[in-house]
């Protein structure tokens, strides 16, 4: 994963929105539908939703994890820049044990370095 530093950083939008209308548009889940079933009041769903993907508002915390959960998307998805994000995404695809064999096999890879 790319570092990039503090002063280019601050000239980069949150991903959040993008990724966020990315994930449920992919799931086919309206702004309102998506709202209430991570949680939010069936009456503020659909404007709540709105905001956060025109980037008005982040969700907290706690309100990603449901969405994430809702999304079936890793929370970290909602950050990445595009070649993480794929990555994180067919990661999150494979098997808990496909998983953890990626896991060890970045385990050895690092050790080697």
């Amino acid at each position: 994963m790319a570092k990039i530093s503090s002063s280019i950083a601050s000239h980069i939008p949150c991903p959040v929105s993008e990724r966020l209308k990315q994930a449920r548009m992919q799931r086919k889940f309206s702004q309102r539908g998506l709202g209430i079933a991570a949680g939010i009041d069936e009456a503020s769903a659909s404007a709540r939703m709105n905001q956060y993907e025109r980037g008005k508002h982040v969700p907290d915390y706690k309100m990603l994890c449901s969405l994430a959960g809702v999304l079936r998307v890793p929370i970290p998805y909602f950050y990445a820049n595009d070649d993480d994000a794929k990555l994180l995404l067919n990661l999150a695809l494979l098997s808990n044990e496909q998983q953890e064999l990626i896991r060890e096999l970045v385990k050895r890879l690092n050790f080697n370095l």
